[in-house]
């Protein structure tokens, strides 16, 4: 049997949870321009920008290398959550579960947490586990803050 798992982290943020889930969740068009570095293209394949159940495809950079990941989204404005489901691309051919959940959590009139978690089901044991792209998730929340607060 293939191996699974759930990674999660939490990225402490200035700023309300309501400004960095509204980038999140309606404002993807603007990654390319603000982390071009790990993000270089989103485009929507169905649906709008904002539209529960819609999907886009992202190109990014992960390890210096060129990837391609197609998503569906489910979003839960209650919870500020969002939960990405992978269906294809370059992460698909290593794994048969991926899917990712962004909450954005207030701690504080100016703070909050955006808790990351990431489910997974490899095809086989020869593929690694996703940790690079924990990182990458990781990264792209961090260096996004800047340009939310500037909103």
């Amino acid at each position: 049997m293939a191996t699974s798992g759930t990674y999660v982290t939490e990225v402490p943020l200035k700023g309300t949870a309501e400004k960095h889930y509204k980038r999140y969740r309606n404002e993807n068009y603007l990654f390319p321009d603000v982390v071009g570095h790990l993000i270089q293209g989103v485009t929507v394949h169905d649906g709008e920008w904002d539209s529960h159940g819609g999907i886009k495809i992202w190109n990014f950079t992960l390890d210096g290398k060129q990837e391609v990941f197609k998503e569906k989204r489910e979003i839960d404005d209650e919870n500020k959550t969002l939960k990405v489901i992978g269906l294809e691309g370059h992460v698909m051919e290593q794994f048969k579960v991926y899917e990712i959940d962004f909450q954005f959590i207030p701690k504080s009139e100016d703070d909050c947490v955006c808790k990351i978690t990431m489910i997974w089901e490899k095809h086989n044991d020869e593929f690694p586990e996703p940790g690079g792209y924990m990182r990458l998730l990781k990264s792209m929340v961090v260096d996004m803050e800047d340009h939310v607060l500037k909103a």
